[in-house]
C-alpha cells in the first residue's frame, strides 16, 4: 500500500516538528510529536491514528493551548493539510 509522510514544523508551540503518516485511502497510520508535553501528546497521536485525515481535521482545528492562538492539536490539524498535498510513496 502507497503512503503519504511528511515531517512538519509546528509554529507557536512548545512541540518542534510533527512526523505522520497516512496510507493511500487518508488514514492516518502513525503520529509523533518531537518535544512538547509528551504523555498528552502520545494520547493524541495514538487517539488519531487509524482515523480519516479529514475528520481529524474537523475536529482539532482551532483548539488553543491557554492564551495561544494555537495548540499542538491544531497545528496536527495543520500539519494534516499539508499531508493531504503529499505525493503517494
Amino acid at each position: 500500500m502507497k503512503t503519504r509522510h511528511i515531517m512538519y514544523s509546528p509554529t507557536g508551540v512548545c512541540s518542534r516538528a510533527i512526523d505522520v503518516t497516512a496510507d493511500e485511502n487518508d488514514v492516518i497510520q502513525q503520529v509523533f510529536f518531537t518535544g512538547g508535553c509528551h504523555g498528552n501528546l502520545q494520547g493524541v497521536s495514538q487517539l488519531v491514528k487509524g482515523q480519516k485525515i479529514d475528520d481529524v481535521i474537523s475536529k482539532l482545528q482551532g483548539i488553543r493551548c491557554g492564551n495561544k492562538s494555537t495548540s499542538c492539536p491544531d497545528q496536527l490539524s495543520e500539519a494534516l493539510r499539508q499531508l493531504k498535498s503529499a505525493p503517494l510513496e
